[in-house]
């Protein structure tokens, strides 16, 4: 059995061993690496040679050591709240934290309310809603800076 190599056309047998009379490949010898230099053309007459420093790099004197400057970038996540506690990194004190929850009406429970009324249980029955946490939204706070994170909304 032989396996051929696409790159190379050499035919190798299954045990990756080069073939007697197969010649090895070709040694490749990588070119030196140019740092901080532009495009190899030449060089115009009445014009210094062209020097590559990317955007937001600053050259230093002489030794031609290039030094990337830059702000680390915060890529916030989507978080999906729920109606129980999460997990979640505070973008406002930056701690991991189990967020705290507590409940408030919402547009849910007053159509639950109506609806109630609707069906012609107004003596008190509609106010049923206001009072079970499963028909309110829910608040999601930081319990070290008690700065609101996210809501759920039930509608």
């Amino acid at each position: 059995m032989y396996i051929i190599s696409f790159r190379s056309g050499i035919k190798m047998a299954a045990n990756n061993k080069v073939e007697p009379g197969v010649p090895p490949p070709p040694q490749y010898t990588p070119y030196p690496p140019q740092v901080g230099q532009g495009p190899a053309y030449g060089a115009q007459p009445g014009y210094p040679p062209h020097s590559f420093v990317p955007m937001g790099a600053q050259q230093q004197s002489m030794n031609n050591t290039v030094v990337v400057t830059g702000q680390p970038t915060y890529v916030p996540l989507i978080v999906r709240y729920g109606e129980g506690p999460i997990m979640v990194t505070c973008p406002h004190c930056h701690a991991t934290v189990t967020t705290s929850t507590h409940y408030t009406v919402g547009t849910f429970a007053w159509l639950i309310c109506v609806i109630i009324l609707l069906l012609g249980f107004w003596l008190g029955c509609c106010l049923i809603p206001f009072c079970v946490d499963s028909c309110k939204d829910v608040i999601h706070t930081c319990p070290n800076c008690q700065q609101q994170l996210g809501k759920f909304n039930r509608m």
